[in-house]
């Protein structure tokens, strides 16, 4: 796990710098730590949209598809995985 991932789901971190995180992950192309993020049930839905988003920025196709099927996270997301992809 890089280092801005394990920022973005700590549990005592401000908005900023979880924002800050994610953004990191999404710069750096690491489609793969922002599905991760996508399904931790502990992080606010606001920063997994966030993450979201930032696959559909990168390309993240495969990952897009891979939530939009994925039934243990919430349907909001997967719908939403499925109008980005």
């Amino acid at each position: 796990m890089s280092t801005h991932f394990q920022t973005a789901v700590k549990k005592r971190v401000s908005h900023t710098h979880r924002r800050d995180a994610i953004d990191r992950l999404i710069e750096r192309g690491e489609r793969t730590n922002l599905a991760l993020l996508v399904r931790t049930s502990g992080l606010d839905g606001e920063f997994r949209r966030y993450a979201l988003n930032g696959l559909a920025e990168c390309n993240g196709r495969e990952q897009l598809e891979e939530l939009a099927d994925n039934t243990t996270i919430e349907p909001s997301l997967r719908r939403r995985a499925d109008d980005l992809r």
